[in-house]
């Protein structure tokens, strides 16, 4: 059994709303794509510009190359796709040599068992977003030691993430080989001249997020994904009490993550798509200790948002 048998093997957790995977050997026929990925692009700032047609073309063409290719070599269903939003804000457009200067955020969600709400997984904001397209080009990733186009590598690099922590939040550390593709993408792209890649430049680049998620050190940020929502949202709908009791010992392991490496973006993010949830769970709820503990770890992470957490408190 390789790998990646392994991991679909673990994430064989619950039927309808989760991904239900079985042996490779056993399910060639049923082979999906990962991702259920929409893509906006906002163009206003660009101005006056008659290429309409370009934006179209690229939102239609991320859309498709996103959703179209099978990154892992998992098998989804087409119901348990991960759904994910991308959107594109372009800042400079250049119809000279089809340069492309833009941002990009990224948000994932998925499904709570039994329930009707989703949660957020992963969210992020990329501020060096930055290519080249026209509207014949094709998209073609053949693997992340072959890139040679910056869009192509920013769009495999999120793939994967996008999958790592969807696979974080089903199993401990089921992520792993997936993001280990990601660093391999890191690797390649850096060669290529955009920003975003380079190796110790930034703790909020692409490669440094990466790199702090794969720190044997902070190895407890990646075990909390796992048992803020499989051992916690997860299991609200059965048992409220015990669900909030799970949330808040794992942000005891999101404050170790952070007194690990305090220099690390991570666990500050985590807040920040986080925060309206943390503040529905515990906002007049669970015990006075854990309402206590959740409130200190969070107004020592991210203090600028203090008036949120004073609602815990």
């Amino acid at each position: 059994m390789n790998s990646l048998t392994v991991l679909k093997t673990l994430k064989k957790i619950t039927s309808g709303a989760f991904l239900t995977l079985g042996l490779l050997s056993t399910v060639q026929s049923l082979q999906a794509q990962e991702l259920e990925a929409k893509v906006s692009i906002n163009h206003q700032q660009v101005g006056n510009t008659t290429r309409t047609d370009v934006f179209e073309a690229l939102q239609q063409k991320m859309e498709s190359f996103l959703n179209e290719h099978n990154w892992t070599g998992m098998h989804f269903r087409e119901n348990e796709r991960i759904r994910c939003n991308f959107g594109v804000t372009v800042n400079t457009y250049s119809d000279t040599d089809n340069s492309f200067k833009c941002s990009l955020t990224v948000n994932v969600s998925r499904p709570v068992y039994n329930s009707t709400y989703t949660t957020t997984t992963y969210a992020t904001k990329d501020p060096n977003f930055d290519f080249n397209f026209q509207t014949t080009d094709q998209f073609e990733y053949q693997g992340p030691d072959r890139l040679d186009n910056n869009l192509v590598a920013v769009l495999a690099y999120y793939a994967h993430m996008i999958i790592g922590y969807d696979l974080d939040s089903m199993a401990p550390l089921a992520g792993t080989q997936v993001f280990q593709t990601a660093e391999d993408i890191c690797s390649t792209a850096e060669n290529l001249g955009y920003n975003g890649w380079k190796a110790f430049g930034d703790n909020k680049n692409r490669f440094g997020l990466l790199n702090d998620l794969m720190d044997g050190s902070m190895e407890s940020y990646r075990q909390l994904v796992y048992k803020y929502h499989r051992e916690g949202l997860d299991q609200m709908a059965d048992d409220t009490e015990k669900g909030r009791a799970a949330i808040a010992e794992a942000l005891e392991l999101l404050d170790a993550s952070h007194q690990a490496k305090t220099m690390s973006q991570l666990p500050q993010l985590f807040t920040e798509y986080k925060r309206d949830e943390l503040v529905n769970i515990f906002e007049g709820k669970g015990t006075s200790k854990e309402r206590e503990t959740v409130y200190n770890i969070l107004s020592n992470i991210d203090p600028s948002q203090s008036s949120e957490w004073d609602k815990i408190k």
